[in-house]
């Protein structure tokens, strides 16, 4: 098999190292361009609350941290109003935590703000480069699928 420059492994380790710069540093600021009013972790943990109501554990699961981190967390979003506790009729010890409406209302908020973000810098680009960014978009989701 004869290998073209762009399917060197030295060709493949740099582009590969450079879109996972270019990755981490557009979530990093779609993340914190919208956390004025709900920190990063929060919003994650409000997001897969609306899937469905989880436990604490299921949650410290999910978002593979500790469980005492996972209790101040979910502390903070109670306190806010934005995540209701309640106790589990199958079983007393544990509790299930679901999103409040304010909890809903404040997931739409972020992504509208995170969404406004991101399409102004896509709207700076020429209808070219957006092209590209479409099928890269497609691209990406299925090496995030792997």
């Amino acid at each position: 098999m004869t290998q073209t420059p762009t399917s060197t492994p030295t060709h493949i380790a740099r582009v590969s190292n450079d879109l996972r710069l270019a990755c981490m540093r557009i979530s990093r600021r779609v993340r914190f361009e919208s956390s004025h009013d709900i920190a990063p972790h929060q919003f994650s943990v409000l997001s897969r609350l609306e899937d469905a109501p989880k436990t604490p554990g299921e949650l410290a699961e999910i978002e593979r941290v500790a469980k005492p981190t996972m209790t101040r967390t979910v502390g903070a979003l109670v306190e806010q109003g934005l995540v209701a506790r309640q106790d589990d009729p199958s079983d007393g010890r544990q509790v299930i935590l679901s999103i409040t409406s304010d909890g809903t209302r404040m997931l739409r908020t972020t992504r509208r703000k995170r969404d406004a973000w991101m399409a102004s810098r896509v709207q700076r680009l020429t209808p070219e480069e957006q092209e590209v960014l479409v099928r890269a978009s497609e691209i990406l989701t299925r090496v995030a699928a792997q």
